[in-house]
This record gives C-alpha cells, sequence and structure tokens, in this order.
C-alpha cells in the first residue's frame, strides 16, 4: 500500500493515463493543468496546441486510444482531433481523472529536494509551493516551435506572412495564394497535402533531403498491420541495425516506391541517413504537380524566395514547419544540468527515469514513428508498476548502464518506432504476452498491431476482455492474406467455430 503524493504536470494523453495507472496503485495524484480542460494538443482550444481543426490522425483508431476505452461505430479508420478529444473525455469520465486535476494552474519552478520534489505554481495571480513525494512530468514534446535560421525569413514581406505549422489553424485564409512549406516531415508533408486539395494557387515544398514515405492505409490496411506488428517490433530489437534498417527499407520501397519514380527527388540510399516519414496523399499530389518540391531556401528577399540551387520564387505565405525543441523551462538548472538537457537531447534510463533523480519520471519526450497512445500506456504502467513495488524496480546500477546506453544508442537523437517502443515499456512493466500458451491466440497476437488491449492480456491491471477486443480488431483491420492463414491454421486443426473462441470474435467483427 503507498498513500505518497505524485504531481502530474500537464493533463493532455500522458498525464492523463499517468494519473489512471498510478491512482490504481494507491498513489495520491495530483495533475497541473494550465488551460481550463483536459487534452493537451489534441484540446484546440488549448493555447499549448498546434492541432488545425480538420485535422485527421495519421494512424488508425485501433492503435489511437488507451486500452479501457474505445471509439463509438461512426468514427472512422482514421479519427478527426475531436474524435480522440472525445476518447480522452471518456478515459477521464471512466476513471474519475477531473477530480484529481488542478486546471488553469501554471508550474513555473519544480525543484528536487530532501526526500521529494517541490512545486511552484501560479493560478489566479497568486503563487504557491508545494511538496510531493514523486513527480511525472507529462508536459508534452511539441509545443516549443523550432524556427530555422534563413537569411531575410523576418523580413519575408508576403501578403500571409510567416507562421509554424504549430499555429496552422485557418487553412482556407491561403486559398488561391503561393505559398512554400518548409520542412520535410509528418507535419510538412500533411500542411503542403492539405493546401494542394484545398484550391491554393500553388504550392512548394522546401526540404533538406529527402525522406522516404509511407502511407496510412495500403490496400485498405492501416500502416499498423503491415509494419508496425509485434512480429515486426520484436525482430528490430533483436537483430542488427543494419539488417533491421534494410528490411524496413524494402518494406517501403514495396509498398511506396522510391519518391523520384513519383517526381520528388530520390532519396539517399541510407534510410537510417535520410529518413522515414508518413502521408497518404504527398506523393500523389507530388506526381500530379500539386506540390512542387524544391531543395532548401537559401534566403529571403521580401517576398522572393531563393532555393540553394539558385532558382527563385514568389511566395504569399511561408509556412514553418521544421519540428519542435524540447521545452521544459519551468524544471530548476540542477536537474537540466544532472539530465543534460538541450533543445534535442537528455539523458535518461530507458527514456523515462535518471538514477541521480529518484522518484522523478519523464514521459513522451522521444520522436516516434507511429501512434503514442499505446506506448504511453505502457510507460505509465512501468512508472506506476516500479514505483510501487508490483514489478521489480530498477537498481541503480541497471539505471546508470540504461543511462549510458541512452547516450551510446542516440535515445532522443533519432525516431523510435511504435511497437518498438510499447514493446520495450510492456517488458519493463511485465505485461507483454510472450508466454501465451494458446498457440491461435499467440499468432494472431504476433500478426497484430501493437496495441493497448495487447498488454491488458497477462500481468498487473490484466482484463479478461482485452483479448475479444484485440481479436475484434485483429479479424477487422489485418490484411486479408493474413487473416485467411490464421483461419486456415484453425480449420487444419478443426477447431474452426467449434473449440476456439476466436474465430467467433471474428464472425462478430464481421
Amino acid at each position: 500500500m503507498t498513500n505518497e503524493t505524485v504531481a502530474i504536470i500537464g493533463a493532455g494523453p500522458s498525464g492523463l493515463v499517468a494519473a489512471r495507472y498510478l491512482k490504481s496503485q494507491n498513489f495520491v495524484p495530483t495533475v497541473f493543468e494550465s488551460h481550463s480542460d483536459i487534452g493537451g494538443q489534441w484540446n484546440i482550444h488549448n493555447p499549448n496546441s498546434g492541432i488545425w481543426p480538420q485535422m485527421r490522425t495519421n494512424t488508425s483508431k485501433a492503435v489511437t486510444k488507451f486500452s479501457d476505452v474505445q471509439y463509438p461505430p461512426h468514427v472512422p479508420m482514421f479519427p478527426r482531433n475531436r474524435d480522440v478529444l472525445a476518447m480522452l473525455n471518456d478515459f477521464a469520465n471512466l476513471h474519475d481523472l477531473r477530480s484529481l486535476c488542478r486546471f488553469g494552474v501554471t508550474v513555473t519552478k519544480l525543484d528536487a529536494i530532501r526526500d521529494g520534489y517541490q512545486i511552484t505554481s501560479q493560478s489566479g495571480g497568486g503563487t504557491q509551493c508545494e511538496f510531493f513525494d514523486r513527480v511525472v512530468i507529462a508536459s508534452g514534446r511539441f509545443n516549443l516551435p523550432e524556427i530555422p535560421i534563413i537569411p531575410g525569413l523576418n523580413d519575408f514581406s508576403g501578403e500571409c506572412g510567416v507562421i509554424h505549422a504549430f499555429n496552422y489553424k485557418h487553412p482556407e485564409k491561403y486559398r488561391d495564394k503561393n505559398i512554400v512549406v518548409l520542412g520535410g516531415s509528418i507535419s510538412a508533408l500533411e500542411v503542403a497535402s492539405d493546401q494542394s486539395m484545398m484550391g491554393t494557387g500553388r504550392v512548394y515544398l522546401s526540404q533538406r533531403r529527402q525522406r522516404y514515405v509511407l502511407p496510412k492505409i495500403y490496400a485498405g490496411t492501416p500502416l499498423e498491420y503491415i509494419a508496425l506488428t509485434r512480429e515486426n517490433g520484436i525482430a528490430y530489437s533483436t537483430i542488427q541495425k543494419s539488417e533491421r534498417l534494410e528490411k524496413l527499407k524494402e518494406l517501403v520501397l514495396t509498398i511506396s516506391g522510391d519518391p523520384s519514380s513519383y517526381g520528388a527527388p530520390k532519396p539517399h540510399e541510407s534510410l537510417e541517413q535520410f529518413g522515414l516519414t508518413a502521408s497518404q496523399h504527398f506523393l500523389s499530389l507530388v506526381a500530379e504537380d500539386r506540390i512542387n518540391v524544391r531543395p532548401w531556401v537559401a534566403e529571403i528577399k521580401g517576398r522572393t524566395v531563393v532555393f540553394t540551387d539558385g532558382t527563385e520564387i514568389e511566395a504569399d505565405a511561408i509556412i514553418i514547419a521544421t519540428g519542435f525543441d524540447l521545452n521544459l523551462p519551468y524544471i530548476s538548472d540542477e536537474i537540466a544540468r544532472t539530465i543534460n538537457l538541450s533543445t534535442k537531447r537528455m539523458e535518461l534510463a530507458e527514456f523515462t527515469f535518471h538514477p541521480d533523480l529518484p522518484g522523478l519520471a519523464f514521459m513522451g519526450m522521444w520522436g516516434q514513428f507511429g501512434a503514442f497512445p499505446v506506448v504511453l500506456e505502457q510507460q505509465a504502467r512501468w512508472i506506476a508498476y516500479s514505483w510501487s513495488g508490483a514489478v521489480p524496480a530498477a537498481s541503480d546500477a541497471q539505471l546508470r548502464d540504461a543511462v549510458a546506453a541512452c547516450i551510446a544508442e542516440d535515445h532522443f537523437g533519432a525516431s523510435r518506432q511504435q511497437n518498438e517502443l510499447a514493446l520495450r515499456f510492456a517488458r519493463l512493466a511485465g505485461t507483454d504476452p510472450s508466454e501465451i500458451a494458446d498457440p491461435e491466440l499467440a499468432q494472431i497476437i504476433d500478426k497484430s498491431a501493437v496495441t493497448g488491449e495487447m498488454f491488458r492480456i497477462v500481468g498487473t491491471d490484466s482484463d479478461p476482455e482485452a483479448v475479444v477486443r484485440l481479436c475484434a480488431d485483429f479479424w477487422t483491420f489485418a490484411p486479408a492474406e493474413v487473416r485467411a492463414k490464421v483461419t486456415e491454421r484453425f480449420a487444419r486443426r478443426g477447431e474452426l467455430e467449434q473449440q476456439s473462441p476466436l474465430p467467433a470474435t471474428q464472425a462478430a467483427a464481421e
């Protein structure tokens, strides 16, 4: 039993799921939220949200949620931002999380003191200092726009000006205008695609390098059930990095082809060097000449944008989509030095702890390919279970070794894969269903996308209904050929619709 107090900074997805599992382990959480309601990035009324009103998710609804809640049947495969916010509201209501929240309260300082932490906060003009036994930092990774240094950028004179994609709230204002989008990752590709399909005069995408691109759905199957399965996650964590990257590149080229085939620049042979991103429409829009891909910007003269190849265009607007810097302005200098914090990196054991900061956890501070909710849920469970003793806490030596591995593997310098990280945290939390005895269920688990339900089958907080939901999603979303092979295996055993519960789940799903 524990009645230790835990301050959670932020009531977005990270903070909510941390509160849910800390509460289940008998901690006393207090969630500090500067806005008037929950949701973080997914609440478009929150000034710290960089989501535009019409935005859809890049990840399917099977993985863009927590395991306790389901989307209503009418929600499309790729939910709107308001659908995700509704899911978070359902999650908060289910676990009475609002009663743990202090809204309109901004944390201004976090200090490590003897046997705990001091939180300084402001609300309504007043300042308050409080002691907590433990703290979870869940204020988000994507709220401080990174602005590139480009000569003349501040003096751009196009009529619509310069914004960062974080402030892309009114897409319609660019109708019939010529715009330049800066960046080559998901946000840049999505903004460029959004504008090119809205009737913008001309859309230029300026990037330093061409990444490989995957669609979010292929042949009717969400990407998670093709590339981000548990089986692939296990392989990625066990085979050599070079082999892993080669297999991923082979998959990308099989599904999407080489970007140069569409009229985009040819990427470097090394996927590791040039990276991977996702967009459903970008390459097709390049092929239709609705997006014109250019090299990086050399300088800006008034409303003239000059690229590094010497070409020039006249632009009405520039939208910067070059990512975000780490932003933890409230942590003390001592804590910042301990974790060696910069605008891009920090040094933590398993993305979460530091041996010299016991009782402090960081959530969701990495770059990732794939949906965050599943990974955040497993990280929250590891934090709660290791602090409560439900699973053994790492020793000081283990944490120091893990910090050294963080530095050696450059944990925060490269984008991680959703399935790899979810498995990593699930193993630490004791929730990875690796010892399932039923061979048919084991096969479905291996061939499934890494979903929250997968990690509710075994371990602390297991849910008997999780396997039903996992199988329903598998029969709905998995590739037809994979479903056919699993069904064939059931049939060969003579159990189809007799002994195994799984085909019955299939029938229910269909």
